[in-house]
């Protein structure tokens, strides 16, 4: 959230480097109600101020003995109703000034390319080479019903689309590929785990960018005004919500794996079929809390900690720095991390790893405290490391064989329980 004082001196330098991503926003009604706000606040002030001479006054004229004065009781009491009903005028005013500070995004690193979307992103790196597969491959919605491994008829019939039911070895693989990055994260990477909420508040939400804007795209339980967690980002952020850290704790890495859940409002008609856009699904986050001066060196390290899980299972990816029209809403810089889907002959994206600088930590006042004993915000820095459910389907269309059966990559192995090739049965 921008601080209207910045807003104020600085906006047009605000509006030009926020450039498309600015657009819907109405600069001259959030100015015209900051300049109201403060109009009231002055009234308000000098109101308070009479109000304290006057008190003053009837105070003199008591240690004096003289009678009261009906006309200074009487304006007393007209400026405390005054104060009273502007005080009142204000809160609507400073409501709405907030609504519209609060759906304002970041604003782009120097370093991210401009453009209006995913065709203006630059590809960054590569790394591996597509399988050569010697045969047609099978889409993994159809391998994994013919292996009976993925049960999306029964899911739906349960819970309707974009479900899915985990069987057998599926089951397996999923509890796998969670494991194995939990460990590879703590054990290599040096990462605390934690076990977060899967339920937040709406302060939650707020901190880190959801709310109010994008709140159709959220499940929501209005009985107790929680929301379910669209990525543990939201909830692991806000361990530190309205906490000062020390400057010596910094960097804090925490990693954690969990459901995640998404109505995909937007997404209507887009990859209906399969694993690659569900309503629940399970992945693994990374994130990070640094001092500003170190979260571009910290973004990097995340990235190469993302990477490594796709290396370490033989998966051919790409990384691509989205472009200013591209990023998400909080985001200052994001690199996206695609795999390679066979089927499709397309890269699709399995991670985004971002760096917020200071945007999330000013909502959510997340605030460090250097050595000189003054303090700053935070950056907050996240990365899928990474969502299961597409690389699973990464795996299955990777690794399968002509006979219809898949090869577990060795890094599973010691998770898998001694199988390395999921058949059928």
């Amino acid at each position: 959230m921008f601080d209207i004082r910045v807003i104020r001196e600085s906006g047009d330098k605000i509006q030009s480097r926020l450039g498309d991503r600015g657009k819907g926003i109405d600069w001259d009604l959030l100015l015209k109600l900051d300049v109201e706000r403060r109009d009231l606040l002055t009234q308000v002030e000098k109101k308070r101020h009479r109000r304290k001479t006057v008190l003053s006054e009837i105070g003199k004229l008591k240690c004096q003995g003289k009678p009261d004065d009906t006309k200074l009781l009487q304006e007393v009491e007209k400026l405390a109703e005054e104060i009273r009903a502007e005080e009142a005028g204000i809160k609507p005013i400073e409501d709405q000034l907030n609504d519209l500070l609060l759906r304002i995004p970041n604003i782009p690193h120097e370093t991210v390319p401009s453009g209006e979307n995913e065709s203006h992103n630059e590809e960054f790196r590569r790394w591996g080479t597509p399988p050569q597969l010697t045969f047609s491959p099978v889409p993994h919605v159809e391998l994994g019903e013919s292996l009976d491994i993925l049960d999306f008829k029964r899911a739906t019939r349960m819970s309707g689309s974009r479900f899915t039911i985990y069987k057998g070895a599926g089951a397996q693989l999923e509890r796998a590929l969670m494991n194995y990055m939990l460990d590879l994260h703590t054990q290599n990477h040096g990462y605390l785990e934690v076990i977060p909420p899967y339920l937040v508040n709406r302060a939650g939400m707020t901190g880190t960018g959801q709310l109010p804007k994008f709140e159709s795209d959220l499940f929501y339980i209005a009985s107790d005004d929680f929301f379910l967690i669209p990525t543990a980002e939201v909830s692991v952020t806000n361990i530190h919500r309205e906490e000062i850290l020390d400057s010596a704790d910094l960097p804090l890495r925490y990693v954690a794996g969990t459901p995640c859940f998404r109505r995909e409002a937007g997404s209507y008609g887009k990859d209906t079929r399969g694993l690659i856009r569900q309503h629940q699904f399970n992945k693994v986050e990374l994130v990070s809390f640094t001092n500003p001066e170190e979260s571009y060196d910290e973004l990097d390290r995340l990235l190469i900690d993302v990477e490594t899980v796709l290396q370490q299972l033989g998966l051919h990816y790409r990384v691509v720095t989205l472009c200013s029209g591209d990023m998400g809403f909080s985001a200052a810089k994001t690199y996206d991390v695609e795999v390679w889907m066979p089927v499709q002959g397309v890269f699709r994206e399995i991670s985004s790893c971002s760096n917020f600088e200071a945007f999330q930590a000013r909502r959510a006042r997340i605030k460090f405290r250097g050595t000189d004993g003054k303090t700053d915000f935070v950056h907050t820095l996240n990365g899928s490391g990474v969502a299961i459910g597409r690389t699973v389907v990464a795996i299955l269309e990777t690794f399968q064989q002509k006979d219809g059966s898949v090869l577990i990559p060795k890094a599973l192995h010691p998770y898998m329980g001694g199988i390395d090739k999921i058949e059928k049965r």
